[in-house]
Parts: structure tokens; sequence; C-alpha cells
């Protein structure tokens, strides 16, 4: 069967794939529209499967957030070169994740023969690496950000005692404050009571360490007590949130802020919890 111009460009409407790929798909399979649709598919997997070891350090970052922002996730999609990630075709589906995402269904299965087209237009090994979902847990309210353009993303829950107190606008505020903190900042835990004693451990013996290969030997276990306590504090001060210096006041902590918001809305307010995803970390 002759292949038209006509068919070739029904072809490219359709799947959005490159002039010369759907001249080979259509000639594979004598011009069945449906059938060369599912060969370029086919061979968007069998280029992956190519490309495999490829590495795949570029990509976005995306939120999805529900109308009334009870409900909101992140999805992140690698791809090999950031030319692709700019392109219209990677940005929809990274979108498209993150609002299968926020239906709580799993991506890749979703979006199936999206992802299968979306490696024939890029011809690099793309990965739907991961993805976050946050439903509201009782009184409070969510925050999502994304920073740099879909390098990093952020969710925040901040929970409050009184329902009607998410809606204040000073609220609102904090909660996105508190996303700019953890964007900036990439906290690993909430408060120093949900740190690993493993790792506060790990942390120790490096210190304890270095400590002693400085003085030549270590203090007695009396003198250590104390510098336990304050290197634990001191490592909390780096990677909980609640206990960083306020991004937008160095002169006080995260924790002070918070307090200070509470105090002004009549409310006590927490962190919940938060998610960061950073591409490629």
């Amino acid at each position: 069967m002759a292949i038209t111009i006509q068919m070739i460009k029904e072809l490219r409407e359709a799947t959005a794939a490159g002039m010369g790929a759907c001249k080979e798909a259509l000639t594979a399979t004598n011009g069945n529209m449906e059938e060369a649709v599912k060969y370029l598919r086919e061979k968007g997997l069998a280029v992956a499967a190519k490309r495999v070891d490829k590495e795949s350090k570029q990509g976005i970052v995306a939120l999805a957030e529900a109308a009334d922002k009870k409900s909101m996730a992140l999805a992140e999609v690698n791809c090999e070169t950031d030319f692709v990630a700019k392109t219209e075709a990677f940005i929809k589906f990274v979108d498209d994740a993150a609002k299968v995402a926020l239906e709580g269904k799993d991506i890749e299965a979703t979006l199936n023969d999206d992802y299968k087209m979306l490696l024939t237009k890029t011809g690099e090994n793309v990965k739907i690496r991961r993805s976050e979902r946050y439903v509201l847990e009782g009184a409070g309210i969510l925050s999502g950000y994304i920073h740099m353009g879909g390098k990093i993303g952020v969710l925040v829950e901040l929970a409050c005692e009184k329902p009607e107190t998410a809606a204040n606008p000073a609220v609102v505020e904090a909660a996105h404050m508190i996303c700019l903190q953890v964007a900036a900042n990439a906290p690993k835990y909430v408060n120093p009571e949900d740190v690993p004693q493993a790792e506060i451990d790990a942390e120790l013996e490096i210190k304890l360490n270095a400590l002693k290969e400085q003085k030549g030997k270590l203090p007695p276990e009396q003198a250590l007590v104390g510098i336990k306590k304050g290197m634990t504090a001191k490592f909390c001060t780096q990677i909980c949130v609640t206990k960083q210096d306020y991004v937008a006041d160095g002169d006080i902590t995260v924790e002070k802020y918070l307090a200070g918001v509470s105090k002004n809305v009549g409310d006590k307010l927490t962190v919940k919890r938060f998610a960061r995803l950073q591409l490629g970390a």
C-alpha cells in the first residue's frame, strides 16, 4: 500500500512522533493507522531498553492539587537531557503524572500508553521515578510549592486545633513559608524526637572521633555528657525543620516563627509533616 503524505501527517498529529518515524510505522503496518500507533509505542520501549544504561538526571517535579486543596501530590519524572525536559510533550506528561498521583493511582499503569509514546517522541531513557500524595488529616492546611522551575517540589501539612483557623490568611502564608523553608534548607525531620537514635549515634561517633583527633584524647565521661548533648542539639538544628533558622528572619527559629503566628491567630500551629522531592537526589 502506498504511504501518502496525508497519512503521515495524520499519524504525526495523533502521536506527535517525527515524520520519519511515522512513515516507518505506516510502512511496517501496511498503512494501518491503529497498528502504526502500536508500532510506535513498541518502538519507544525498544529505544528505552537500548538506552537503559544512560543516566536520567534531568526532568521535572510537578505539583497537582484538588480544587478544595484538601489533597495534593508531587510527581518526579526523569529524562537524559534538559532539552527534552523543556519540551511540551514531556511537561504535559509530568503534569498528567502528578494528576494521576493526586487520584491515588499508579502512574505507570494509568499512563502506560502515554509513557510508551513519550519514549518514542523523546528517544531518551525516561523514568517515572517517584510520587508523593498528601490528604489533609484533621484540622489544618496543605500547601505545595515548586522551586526552580521544577527542580524541587515540596508538600507541607500544617495542623491547627480549630477548623476555622485554616482559612486565616496568616495561616495560609505560614504554610507557604514553611514550604519555602523546606525547599531552601532541605530538613529531614520535623522535630528532634523524630530523629532515629541510630542516626544521632552515627553523627556523635563522627564528631567525637574528630574531637579525639584534634585533642589527642576525649574529655572525661562526665564532661562528655554535656558535649554529646550540645552536639545532638546542633545536629538537630541542621536536620529538623522546627529547629532551623527561619529563612525569612535568621534571628529566630521556625519554631519561634510559628509560635508568633499562633499567638496572632489565637490557635496552636504545628508542622505535621512535609515531603521534599529534589530532582535526581
